[in-house]
């Protein structure tokens, strides 16, 4: 009989492996060598065999060996281990975090749980699960506030070297084209990734410089991350970069801004209020409205798109 694995190191692998094994599927060893890799995880082809072989000895794991390569499932009267165990509640959440994490984690740790969201998925399916899960996910949709855009198409490759450059803080080599259609090859540091509607948009800073730029995901003709590493700015921070209105096209600079709008036009902004300190008259016909918010391009727009519904426009310095 196979000798139980006693290092941390073993015990880790195993753990690891037996949570990527699913139940009513088979996987093979070069698939969880892969998801393993993409985890950080590194260990040669043969390693992963053995402790196979292992698992199979000491757990209800059934061995399909009837042509290369093996591969490996949970019994069906197993309950194998964390995701064949999931409720159909939790395995309905990880679906949804699934279709609304996938732009926003790295490649790499995308990747690494494919074998989970699958069987998250395929749980959903089975038998046991009601028919209330199964059609929740059929009841909840993200909704554009603005109108619908198809998202520009990213290329595969250069997802994967911005995220894994992202990831590891290491400098990125790119070739950028910009909207005049200017072409660069520059060295950046990554440092945030956002989505602003249908875009990526990568924030980074150019070698040698201190300020910060975004740069359009889908305008990137190539990205390879370097091995060489970075020391991440201990005076950035993504969130007050969005604060400071930055994906708006604006500088951080705040102002009081004050505005009439039409009682029809404007009663979601009451619901929604531009800021904290927001302030409301009701008039007549119309809404009086008095914020302090910063001033960007996208914040102009916004106003510009009520057309006549809107006026009296007045801009402040905040104080």
């Amino acid at each position: 009989m196979p000798k139980r694995p006693g290092s941390l190191e073993t015990l880790q692998l195993s753990h690891e492996l037996l949570r990527r094994i699913p139940k009513g599927r088979t996987i093979t060893a070069p698939e969880l060598h892969h998801q393993l890799r993409e985890a950080g995880y590194e260990r040669e082809m043969r390693t992963i065999q053995r402790q196979l072989e292992t698992l199979t000895a000491f757990y209800d794991i059934e061995r399909d060996d009837s042509s290369k390569p093996y591969r490996y499932r949970w019994k069906e009267s197993a309950r194998g281990l964390s995701l064949p165990g999931l409720s159909a509640q939790e395995s309905l959440l990880l679906t949804l975090a699934e279709q609304q994490l996938r732009n926003l984690l790295p490649a790499k740790l995308m990747n690494s749980m494919q074998g989970f969201f699958r069987q998250a998925r395929g749980q959903l399916d089975e038998k046991g699960t009601t028919q209330r899960e199964r059609e929740w996910l059929d009841k909840v949709r993200v909704v554009s506030t603005s109108q619908p855009l198809l998202p520009p198409k990213i290329d595969a490759d250069v997802f994967q070297q911005v995220s894994d450059a992202l990831y590891g803080n290491q400098w990125l080599d790119v070739d950028y084209k910009n909207a005049e259609g200017d072409r660069k090859t520059s060295r950046v540091m990554p440092l945030g990734l956002a989505q602003q509607g249908p875009r990526m948009y990568l924030v980074c800073r150019y070698e040698g410089y201190d300020n910060e730029r975004c740069l359009a995901l889908h305008r990137f003709v190539w990205a390879k991350a370097s091995t060489l590493t970075f020391e991440r700015p201990k005076d950035f921070d993504l969130k007050q970069f969005d604060d400071a209105g930055r994906f708006g096209y604006g500088d951080g600079t705040k102002i009081r801004l004050s505005f009439r709008i039409t009682k029809e036009a404007g009663l979601h902004v009451v619901e929604c209020p531009l800021s904290l300190d927001q302030q409301v008259v009701e008039l007549d016909n119309v809404y009086e409205i008095t914020a302090t918010v910063v001033d960007t391009d996208m914040l102009d727009w916004w106003l510009r798109g009520f057309g006549d519904a809107v006026r009296h426009i007045n801009k402040i310095p905040s104080a």
